[in-house]
């Protein structure tokens, strides 16, 4: 059965044009002119509401099986559809256990059953002495693994070494998948002196150098072994021209940032506010407009939140302590609206938005030509929202298990109206209506 969505701001790869997008059993069948033909009651017109691709989150930790009273499936899916978002990829850890194994993975699966409402992709994890265990997470149908430079904060997943990732990296090139790497390597900071609650003390203990020579190494390690390499949340403006020159000499690496280094900056943060706590941390303000300049010049290929949650005792608001705080950053929902009160003012645009946030991470993921475009043949993923539309960020608002973030209180501006996975309304601007229709993305299919 044939129905569309008739908007005067449809997102096309061709531009932003007044149409129709016509659907058909979950795909979209075209894209037509505005007056599409079709019957009036199978048309659905929000008027000049921009109609955008769905969402495709590649950074997200789920953190289910194990640790659910951090994130789970159902919640963390509902907080997706509420934002825009009609995928997500789940990172290898924090669950327990953390997919390093294609056992772990399969438990992984199994606990996403009936709590899925967006689709949703799995990497797996690279560690010491796992190497026997890549292929086996290849053929369960990971979309590429995850490896850490530096201690990742949990025990359960070690970080690797040049010597690690040398033996690793071939397969993964043969195995056709990427290696995402969190690029930092402990080289040392200042002695850890002073208030705790100080988040200056904070960032002079992870400073830029650690992001620096990691990245340099996985160029090094990328042009030895050719493996395409990614490196997640970008933090360091000081390795843009390290990407640029790797990208001009044709290596296959890409990069990633985050909402959180694109709208705050350190100056701004309070001594005790442990909610902005992330590693890579939060920089200077001068550091955030040089990963604008690097985003809009292409440097930088997409932005993803890292919504990487945890319980409010772990985040220490009693303390503002950021030694004991956990570091990660709740945003799952708000990353089209952060993004985009950001960008506009930079002159950016609907169609640079569409390609940050739904079409280059689809394609860094496996999933070109089935997500992240409103084309024909791809899945009708997409995402009804207003532009103009500003809202003060509250907690009854947000959807993810812990409503804890630094965006609580911010006016942003883009608020999402409607959700659609593959055709069928999933998120209405305050309730979820299709239940959990998300289906699991196994295999690189593009």
């Amino acid at each position: 059965m044939l129905h569309g969505l008739k908007s005067t701001r449809v997102v096309t790869p061709d531009g932003v044009r007044a149409a129709t997008v016509v659907m058909r059993d979950g795909c979209i069948d075209a894209v037509v002119e505005h007056a599409s033909g079709l019957p009036d009651g199978d048309v659905v017109d929000v008027g000049a509401l921009a109609v955008s691709p769905g969402l495709v989150d590649c950074h997200v930790h789920i953190n289910e099986p194990g640790r659910s009273e951090w994130e789970g499936f159902a919640t963390a899916t509902r907080a997706a559809a509420s934002g825009g978002v009609t995928t997500l990829v789940d990172m290898p850890l924090n669950s327990l256990p953390v997919t390093t194994t294609a056992s772990a993975l399969a438990a992984k699966l199994a606990a996403s059953e009936q709590q899925r409402y967006v689709d949703v992709g799995f990497w797996g994890g690279v560690v010491p002495h796992n190497t026997g265990e890549l292929r086996g997470l290849a053929e369960g149908g990971v979309l590429g693994c995850k490896t850490f430079l530096v201690h990742s904060g949990i025990d359960e997943f070690p970080n690797t070494t040049a010597s690690d990732l040398r033996r690793s990296m071939p397969l993964l090139r043969e195995l056709g998948l990427p290696l995402l790497a969190h690029a930092e390597l402990d080289l040392g900071a200042p002695p850890h002196a002073g208030d705790p609650r100080s988040y200056g003390r904070y960032l002079a203990s992870r400073p830029r150098a650690w992001e620096d020579e990691a990245i340099r190494l996985l160029v090094e390690l990328c042009r030895e072994t050719r493996c395409p390499v990614h490196i997640v949340h970008l933090s360091s403006s000081s390795s843009i021209e390290t990407l640029r020159r790797a990208k001009h000499e044709g290596l296959p690496i890409s990069a990633e940032t985050c909402p959180h280094y694109l709208c705050f900056e350190a100056e701004s943060i309070a001594d005790g506010a442990t909610e902005y706590k992330c590693a890579p941390p939060i920089r200077e303000h001068d550091n955030r407009e040089a990963l604008w300049a690097a985003l809009l010049e292409g440097v930088i290929d997409f932005v993803i939140t890292d919504h990487s949650p945890c319980t409010p005792a772990l985040k220490r608001r009693d303390l503002g302590s950021f030694d004991e705080a956990w570091g990660g950053i709740a945003s799952l929902s708000l990353g089209l609206p952060a993004i985009w009160s950001e960008a506009r003012a930079r002159g950016a645009g609907l169609l640079e938005l569409a390609r940050w946030m739904s079409h280059a991470p689809a394609a860094f993921a496996g999933l070109r030509g089935k997500k992240g475009s409103i084309a024909r043949g791809h899945d009708a993923d997409l995402v009804v929202w207003d532009p103009e539309a500003a809202f003060e960020v509250r907690p009854e608002l947000l959807f993810f298990r812990h409503k804890l973030s630094p965006y609580l209180g911010r006016t942003l501006s883009g608020k999402v109206r409607r959700t659609l996975l593959r055709g069928s309304l999933v998120f209405d601007g305050g309730s979820h209506p299709a239940g959990a229709i998300g289906q699991t993305l196994l295999h690189r299919t593009g």
